[in-house]
């Protein structure tokens, strides 16, 4: 049986395929704030503006690619059991060929309605309008968990980390929960990495090996202790 690796990805592992965080700019984001954009009050007070915001996320996105990291993370399909739960909106992770994603925070080519968070619905183009509405005439609203909500994924991750045999947290500050605790939810045994070039806010864990690197690096470094490993 192959032994399980949980991959918990943020905004660091889409970053070298140039996507853009709120983080990047200090709280901008192609001069949107976040309370103006990303909660659901400000969708209340403006969903063209929202919608707009979301549609250029979305063609950013369209016209990305997956990086190396996203490619050695699915290439480790061939010798484990790879789970991957992401903070990321974005599809990288599945156009690299990972074939188990959990997306924490949603997935930005989804729509969903408004009223019935349980009607999803894929997004085949970069365009979602005001006008667009799911077929009980609900208004679609991008398929995101905004700050404030909850995040109804929270538990399914949850039980995934707590069967890894390995644990792999890259490209994440580890500064937004609940998302930020399942570090601690691995068991305390396993072997662990932190990858990230910058100084990441987390409690004292055991087995925990840190690699101050961007992406790329770090996971080929992963790649390489893995190895040894076994």
């Amino acid at each position: 049986m192959k032994k399980k690796i949980v991959v918990f990805s943020g905004a660091g592992m889409s970053a070298e395929s140039g996507i853009q965080t709120f983080r990047d700019s200090g709280g901008l984001w192609e001069n949107y704030r976040i309370e103006d954009v990303a909660t659901f009050d400000a969708w209340q007070k403006n969903n063209e503006r929202v919608l707009h915001f979301y549609n250029l996320r979305r063609q950013q996105i369209m016209n990305a690619h997956p990086n190396e990291a996203h490619k050695i993370i699915a290439n480790l399909e061939k010798n484990y059991d790879v789970y991957v739960i992401t903070q990321n909106i974005d599809d990288l992770h599945e156009r690299a060929g990972s074939s188990k994603v959990l997306h924490l925070h949603g997935e930005i080519m989804k729509a969903r309605s408004t009223l019935n968070p349980q009607k999803i619905y894929p997004l085949s183009n970069w365009e979602l309008k005001v006008g667009d509405k799911c077929e009980y005439g609900s208004q679609l609203r991008p398929h995101i968990v905004w700050f404030g909500e909850a995040v109804p994924e929270m538990e399914n991750a949850s039980e995934i980390t707590e069967m890894a045999d390995f644990f792999i947290t890259i490209g994440t500050s580890l500064n937004v929960y609940p998302a930020a605790n399942l570090i601690h939810v691995a068991k305390s045994h396993i072997t662990k990495f932190l990858i990230d070039p910058g100084d990441v806010n987390f409690r004292q864990t055991e087995n925990l090996i840190v690699i101050k690197s961007k992406a790329t690096d770090g996971m080929k470094l992963v790649s390489q202790k893995l190895a040894e490993i076994n």
